[in-house]
């Protein structure tokens, strides 16, 4: 007697589901729509920064309702142009408005074989190649931060590898806590800069360890923590909370503000991506020599290096297979003991993820195609434009540094000629507070640059430039002043 019929036997499995000639052929056509509009335009100098529509207008544009039927090639393809064309150019050299600015295209090239490959380097049977690169390529960032021994793991951004570091301390003084929780332990505290990143406040929410018991210790000027003002928070929440445990683990040391400068240890930026330069002397040491101390470091490539997103690498110095006892479970599908090679190449359950994207691999790609000295040339680039862009703000009438600054974050407030002379007015600082949130929506309107603004501490809202983008040129520098000075003259 014949079994009954599902409603999957209506589907015929003689031949396969997808048409792969029309996709081929699709592909070949998306390829240069990318090329032309997301590659050439988007590092285009005379192309706008940004095609700027409101909300709803874009909504409309684009008709992003999902409907039952799919669409035509012809469609699709306009479909890929669109999403070029609204979007923002990233790579384009007027970009400064976030740490990812540039376009290498080697790197981008990393990015397609990974997407192409579409798996997760959790085990070494599934990506051989990728599994061997990160551990290089780790390897050698510790390496350039000082470690001859470590460990470490890519993840999804520099806030999440913050978050790891902090697990990762936590656990280290209190290995109950993996199995047992927050319950058992002492009241548990967070030291850190009141400058320091967002992500110390989201790790403890995300650990448990609760925001309340973030405490943030007073800085200087310039933005960095006082080391005496640490150990009377110390002591205060010692006395107010007994026990704390002073595990100095669990103390970012000396974070400085990411947006006055650049952060010591916890949310490094970009403070490591300075140790590519040959010379000693064009770089300065602040901010770097924690390296040497510290027991974790965040690394960033995406930034300063230009790897594109994303790519953050979370270091160890220790070598004794910490982030596997803090992390890992040894789920059997995955990590089976008895393979039939090296299985400490499955280095997946170090990280709190499965899933994994493969981010070595555009790092590799990168550094294989221009060198060691070529990144520290990039390096090097990014201080001489910050350099150049100084000397200029600090001749311009009405541009007014908010500080000197130490690595490339520059900041600075624009005075618009009604402003000027009235320093000593009770609105002077308010009216001044509303000048660079006007001049940045004149600029994305208008499609010709972007750069970001905020305030900061007693400091009304500011400029905080950033050039990482080697295809800046001093013509762009220029510009962006003269645009700002434009943009502003009759706010």
């Amino acid at each position: 007697m014949a079994e009954p019929s599902g409603a999957g036997d209506s589907i015929p499995l003689e031949c396969p589901g997808l048409d792969t000639a029309a996709g081929e052929e699709f592909l070949q056509e998306v390829f240069q729509i990318l090329l032309e509009e997301g590659v050439r335009k988007s590092t285009d100098v005379t192309q706008k920064v940004c095609e700027w529509k409101e909300p709803q207008e874009l909504r409309d544009l684009l008709d992003l309702e999902l409907r039952s039927d799919g669409e035509g090639r012809e469609r699709l393809l306009q479909r890929c142009r669109d999403v070029l064309r609204f979007s923002v150019r990233t790579g384009h050299p007027r970009f400064f408005n976030q740490l990812f600015s540039g376009l290498d295209h080697h790197a981008l090239a990393g990015r397609f074989l990974t997407e192409t490959l579409n798996t997760s380097p959790y085990t070494y049977e599934v990506a051989p190649v990728l599994v061997l690169m990160e551990e290089q390529v780790l390897a050698k960032l510790r390496e350039l931060v000082g470690w001859s021994s470590g460990d470490g793991i890519f993840a999804p951004g520099g806030s999440m590898s913050n978050m790891l570091a902090m697990n990762v301390a936590r656990f280290r003084r209190f290995p109950e806590s993996r199995s047992r929780g927050n319950w058992d332990l002492p009241r548990l505290g967070l030291f850190a800069s009141q400058e320091s990143h967002y992500s110390i406040l989201k790790g403890a929410a995300l650990l448990g360890i609760g925001t309340d018991n973030v405490h943030l210790v007073r800085t200087d000027e310039r933005g960095k923590m006082i080391p005496e003002e640490l150990e009377k928070e110390i002591q205060r929440v010692k006395a107010e909370h007994p026990p704390i445990p002073p595990d100095p683990s669990l103390i970012p040391p000396r974070a400085r503000s990411p947006s006055l400068c650049v952060p010591r240890v916890a949310p490094l930026s970009w403070a490591p991506s300075t140790r590519w330069t040959p010379s000693p002397t064009s770089v300065p040491a602040t901010g770097c020599g924690c390296m040497w101390t510290a027991d974790s470091v965040t690394w960033n490539p995406h930034k300063l290096l230009m790897v594109g997103l994303q790519c953050s690498a979370f270091l160890l110095r220790d070598s004794s297979g910490l982030l596997q006892r803090c992390h890992g479970v040894g789920a059997s599908y995955l990590f089976q003991r008895d393979k039939f090679y090296d299985v400490s190449l499955d280095t997946g359950d170090k990280s709190p993820q499965c899933g994994r994207r493969a981010d070595g691999l555009k790092l590799w790609i990168l550094w294989k195609a221009v060198g060691t000295r070529g990144l520290a040339q990039r390096v090097e680039r990014a201080f001489a434009a910050s350099r150049y862009l100084l000397e200029q703000v600090k001749r311009r009438e009405g541009f007014q540094l908010v500080m000197e600054p130490e690595f490339i974050n520059l900041c600075f407030w624009f005075i618009p000629p009604s402003l000027r002379g009235q320093e000593n007015s009770p609105q002077f600082w308010d009216k001044l507070g509303k000048v660079a949130p006007a001049i940045k929506e004149k600029m994305i309107r208008r499609g010709s640059m972007m750069v970001g603004y905020q305030p900061q501490g007693s400091h009304v809202n500011f400029f905080r430039q950033i050039i990482t983008n080697p295809a800046v040129t001093r013509q762009d520098l220029d510009f962006f002043l003269d645009e700002i000075q434009e943009l502003g003259w009759d706010l």
